[in-house]
């Protein structure tokens, strides 16, 4: 019997959903050798920054052709789509680093990786806080306008 904790659970969890929100990939696995101009049109990223993230650590090893050009693969691509996601939560570039880091490392630091997901999402659950508390005194302030201009049409 297999025993499977609530990290593999979550990190499985995570990764499903990674998956169903990404579009289906250009090419079928196998076939799926896109150089870096597929990739920046697949991912919106500039060339720059894909090398960037080779660079420090973030992007995990970029298999190249013969010629030595950059062949990235849909797990790369699943990976820069993951990767945007952390963007957008605002982690810092340190942190991802780390968490590619500890994916390198393999499944014994699944804890690891789950405390700073999980401070990561304590960080964008404040961060959505303020900026609820920002939408109601905008909504505020746009009703006060609107109620302000129609009492002057009246007068």
């Amino acid at each position: 019997m297999t025993v499977i904790d609530s990290t593999t659970v979550t990190v499985a969890r995570v990764q499903q959903e990674i998956c169903a929100t990404q579009p289906a990939h250009p090419r079928p696995d196998g076939q799926d050798r896109y150089t870096i101009s597929e990739v920046v049109t697949c991912t919106g990223l500039t060339a720059h920054t894909l090398r960037w993230y080779e660079r420090i650590g973030l992007m995990p090893h970029v298999d190249r052709s013969h010629t030595g050009q950059r062949r990235f693969t849909n797990k790369d691509l699943d990976w820069l789509a993951f990767v945007g996601k952390l963007r957008l939560t605002g982690m810092p570039v340190a942190d991802m680093v780390r968490y590619a880091e500890l994916v390198r490392e393999g499944q014994h630091t699944f804890e690891a990786r789950q405390e700073l997901l999980e401070q990561t999402r304590r960080d964008v659950l404040a961060r959505m806080a303020e900026l609820q508390d920002t939408l109601a005194v905008l909504d505020y302030k746009i009703d006060f306008y609107a109620d302000a201009r129609k009492a002057s049409e009246r007068a």
